[in-house]
């Protein structure tokens, strides 16, 4: 008789590539479990008797992982994992991965293509045509002025994988680039040594034509861009936050760019989301949102896909998954 295979559960908002995901687990001995789940019983339901969890962005809470009997590990679909407790499933013994990297090259481009889009006010221009009044050559009279991104000092929030991508790429539009990241090590610049200036948080905001964030949500930066930091930019400059929804204080941004303090912003990420029809954000003039996209594409679904399936096969060979937050539990 064919022993029983464990169960890798999926626990929300499957994505596109199931069949990828399922060939990876069955070779691994696992069987793959599909929900998406819209409350708290129907995650509690799907996960009674999971081996791997793999979440996107169900609350896997204290009260949750407190819960679970058989589960040994618990991968996110994605890099960033304030949905998940990871201190209670470390006290249960569970493994906790992430996946880093799947998507740096897809935030980056998006970061240059919402960067282009407001220095090229290609929205606004593309309104213009469309609303018909595009009937003589004077349309760059009524969208002044327009920037070019050579030679402007452009100003980044954070150095990690995607802030390193997205400094490679202004670099190619000959832009001047200000860094900072509290945790980069003073050897740390690596290939950008000497094309890139580490500077403090208020060097970026004063000096800089073009602000764009890329740290993670934590009690760190929660809220850390409001309206003291907004008060400091150049009334010239944009802001742009592809990270995660919080650290900027969307209210004081709607009044900066509203009352002239700066030029405008552009969002992918916001506080909630969706957000509610009133958000100070939308229907804004020079304020640009697009819908926590950054991260897409064909390509990067399919890695992201891949990787976790991976990390879960891993577990059920009794292996540590690859990025594994919770180190700590390597030395039990």
């Amino acid at each position: 008789m064919d022993k029983p295979r464990r169960k890798v559960v999926i626990t929300d908002r499957p994505l596109t590539h199931i069949d990828l995901e399922g060939e990876i687990v069955r070779k691994a001995g696992g069987e793959l479990e599909v929900h998406d789940c819209k409350d708290r019983d129907e995650l509690t339901s799907a996960l009674r008797h999971a081996y791997v969890a793999l979440v996107n962005l169900a609350p896997i809470d204290r009260a949750v992982i407190t819960g679970l009997s058989e589960t040994k590990g618990i991968i996110r679909y994605g890099i960033g994992y304030d949905n998940v407790d990871v201190k209670a499933a470390t006290e249960k013994g569970i493994y906790f991965a992430n996946v880093p990297g799947y998507c740096t090259v897809d935030v980056a481009e998006h970061t240059l293509g919402l960067i282009l889009s407001l220095t090229r006010r290609i929205p606004e221009l593309d309104s213009y045509v469309r609303r018909g009044l595009y009937i003589d050559t004077s349309g760059w009279k009524h969208y002044r002025p327009m920037l070019r991104l050579a030679g402007k000092a452009v100003g980044l929030v954070g150095l990690g994988r995607i802030g390193r991508e997205v400094a490679k790429r202004l670099l190619a539009f000959d832009a001047s680039v200000l860094v900072y990241d509290p945790y980069l090590k003073p050897d740390g610049l690596g290939d950008l040594a000497g094309t890139v200036s580490p500077v403090d948080l208020a060097s970026v905001l004063r000096k800089s034509d073009i602000i764009s964030i890329h740290v993670p949500l934590t009690t760190e930066t929660r809220g850390m861009i409001g309206r003291k930091e907004l008060a400091m930019m150049k009334k010239t400059a944009y802001l742009l936050n592809a990270s995660r929804g919080g650290i900027v204080d969307e209210a004081a941004l709607a009044r900066a760019v509203e009352s002239g303090v700066i030029a405008g912003a552009a969002l992918d990420t916001l506080a909630s989301e969706p957000p509610a029809r009133d958000s100070p954000v939308l229907n804004r003039d020079r304020i640009l949102v697009t819908p926590h996209v950054a991260w897409y594409s064909e390509e990067s679904v399919i890695e992201l896909e891949r990787r976790a399936a991976e990390q879960a096969a891993q577990i059920l060979r009794g292996e540590a998954p690859t990025h594994l937050v919770n180190v700590e539990l390597l030395a039990r």
